[in-house]
């Protein structure tokens, strides 16, 4: 599957398409994991995944509220009727989801430049990293309403048996982040983890820590916040907002449930690939990559520049 290099961008009237990747070349943003995609990470690997129940709730919840009270303010019934239908789909798959195991996260290991993507049937793709394919795409729509823009981080992997059947041999992961320059935060999580460093990634898996209840949880939560934005802030957006509109306890209590830990890979072959190496059996970079890296890195310090 062919796409263009790293750093084309297609547009057109109400669409575009950033390819990120082949190469991994540095897209210029800062990493942002602004769906706390992250599972795991450490010197070794970083293991990913898009399942995000939380942000299902959070899509979910205020239309809930929104439909209970329109009905008691109003007194109509209709109003829950109309609720009913229109959440009661998302709200089914929503269960169905929790009802299943949690899906395992993608791997990537960073001295062995290598990414392990699990299947559905119990194999795995080994996939060399400098392969894997990604793209921010976006698109647009007009209405009465306004203008509505959506779009996806997608990041593909080839099949590395050349025996594959074709409904096998390419495989892609999409994440809902808005596309555009959200989606090259989100991509750069990934890249600068594998080119640079796990310092160069900020990661909120301590979230999957619970040594403390939910409440005990919140209540932490709530002081870190009035710490940055002050208690009058907390108290709104936190406090209300945050258990009326989004509801994060029962957030809290489905993370606990699904994510506490999270599944890892548990394949023989996977954990002694797992393993750290001395640095000297590190991979190292393609020079055509280091070349489109040198090359990017001049063109984004002469942007600053002007």
């Amino acid at each position: 599957m062919s796409t263009p290099p790293a750093g084309t961008t297609k547009k057109r009237l109400f669409s575009r398409n950033d390819y990120l990747a082949p190469l991994p070349i540095p897209t210029g943003r800062k990493p942002s994991d602004v769906l706390n995609i992250i599972w795991r990470k450490n010197e070794v690997f970083l293991d990913i995944s898009n399942y995000n129940i939380g942000s299902a709730v959070m899509v979910l919840w205020p239309m809930v509220m929104l439909f209970l009270g329109l009905a008691y303010f109003f007194n109509d019934p209709d109003a829950l009727i109309l609720g009913a239908c229109i959440t009661g789909i998302p709200t089914f798959l929503l269960i169905q989801g929790l009802c299943r195991e949690t899906p395992l996260p993608m791997r990537f290991n960073r001295q062995r430049r290598e990414v392990c993507i699990p299947q559905a049937d119990g194999e795995y793709w080994i996939v060399p990293w400098e392969s894997v394919t990604a793209a921010a795409t976006q698109h647009s729509s007009v209405s009465q309403g306004g203008k509505v823009t959506m779009g996806l981080l997608v990041i593909g992997f080839e099949n590395p048996d050349p025996q594959a059947k074709d409904e096998h041999k390419h495989y892609s992961m999409g994440f809902n982040c808005g596309g555009g320059t959200t989606a090259m935060a989100l991509w750069e999580c990934i890249r600068s983890y594998m080119e640079v460093g796990p310092d160069a990634v900020e990661d909120l898996t301590a979230r999957f820590d619970r040594s403390k209840g939910i409440w005990g949880t919140y209540l932490d939560d709530l002081v870190k916040a009035a710490k940055l934005r002050g208690w009058f802030i907390t108290l709104i957006w936190e406090g209300f907002c945050g258990i009326f509109i989004f509801n994060t306890l029962l957030i809290d209590v489905i993370e606990r449930w699904k994510l506490n830990p999270p599944p890892s890979l548990t394949y023989p072959a996977i954990i002694e690939w797992s393993k750290p190496l001395p640095p000297e059996q590190w991979a190292k970079r393609s020079p055509e990559l280091e070349i489109a890296i040198a090359e990017r890195e001049a063109e984004l310090a002469a942007q600053k520049q002007t």
